[in-house]
């Protein structure tokens, strides 16, 4: 039963000061039997009072205005969480039992609401994939895998060639990115092939396994197997997960559950700098885990190498490794 300390800070600086920042951060992990939160610290600038709610998707939102003149902005999430190892499912039902049950679902809450397809142009293209026309002859579970390995094998971990903004079509060309685009093109291949598949933010903690997504918030995929219920995939480990992976927040993409994004008013000349640590309960941090923060400029009038930020309609948001 693995116990994680987990430090995630962000930091905003601005060339001139600004005011009136507003915010909403899902830094808050899911609980339930799996996982527990024993503590959490949420320090922020000014120290202003975070407005705390449920999201349509049972997500815990923190939201709050900074409203002085101020330079700098930081938030500081600190927490101690607690994951139980769960069990993995059986698939002893017949195959036809289980497709059949995904059909009588697929249009009830709460897979109804992943369900519905991304708009993907290469639709046609992906359809006639092996991996994807030859879906039926598995069993739901087992296809899963198979779509699982198929995005781990294809798709090359680059942190250098997309952003927050590349869509799935351009990944789907690019043959390229990170977990988030990873996610994306998994969750559009279990959609359809008629499987309800949700997008899971948070952190993957190895310990001495090397795992991809180290350092960084991570993203993977949960997919609705018959009469078992959500299983965990990560395609860019090609691994099910478990006891190694903390859940932060689900929804049906990337766009659902930013960890934090917001507005202000003032200069658009600014620099994100995002930086996670992880150690485990006896103090031993996580291998390559970074404990500095790790620069990602704006685009706008930073680094040009640096994929990892994009402004958008003065939504700022980070991207997942």
């Amino acid at each position: 039963m693995p116990r994680f300390n987990i430090r995630h800070v962000t930091r905003y600086s601005y060339e001139e000061a600004v005011r009136d920042s507003a915010n909403q951060v899902i830094l808050f992990p899911l609980k339930d039997e799996y996982q527990d939160v024993t503590k959490q610290d949420l320090l922020i600038t000014g120290d202003p009072q975070v407005e705390m709610y449920k999201d349509y998707y049972g997500n815990t939102i923190g939201s709050f205005t900074y409203a002085p003149p101020h330079k700098e902005l930081l938030i500081d999430s600190k927490i101690e969480v607690e994951v139980k190892e769960k069990p993995m499912p059986a698939d002893t039902e017949q195959k036809e039992k289980q497709w059949l049950h995904l059909q009588q679902v697929k249009y009830t809450y709460p897979y109804i609401d992943f369900i519905k397809q991304e708009i993907f142009a290469a639709i046609s293209e992906a359809k006639k994939l092996p991996v994807i026309a030859e879906s039926s002859a598995f069993t739901p579970l087992a296809a899963s895998l198979l779509l699982n390995e198929y995005v781990f094998k294809t798709f090359s971990y680059d942190k250098a060639v997309t952003d927050v903004e590349t869509t799935i079509d351009e990944v789907w060309k690019l043959k390229a990115g990170v977990c988030q685009d990873f996610a994306h093109v998994l969750l559009v291949m279990l959609r359809m092939i008629g499987m309800p598949a949700r997008y899971v933010s948070g952190y993957v903690c190895p310990n001495k396994n090397g795992m991809r997504g180290e350092g960084a918030t991570h993203a993977w995929v949960e997919v609705y197997i018959p009469f078992y219920g959500w299983l965990g995939l990560d395609p860019t480990n090609n691994c099910m997960v478990n006891d190694l992976h903390v859940r932060l927040a689900t929804g049906r993409s990337f766009s659902d559950v930013s960890p934090v994004k917001g507005t202000y008013k003032g200069t658009s000349h600014h620099t994100l700098e995002v930086g996670v640590t992880i150690s485990y309960e006896d103090g031993s941090i996580t291998e390559e885990q970074p404990a500095f923060l790790v620069p990602q400029p704006n685009k706008n009038g930073g680094d040009p190498d640096s994929n990892s930020y994009r402004r958008h309609l003065e939504m700022i948001q980070q991207q997942q490794q």
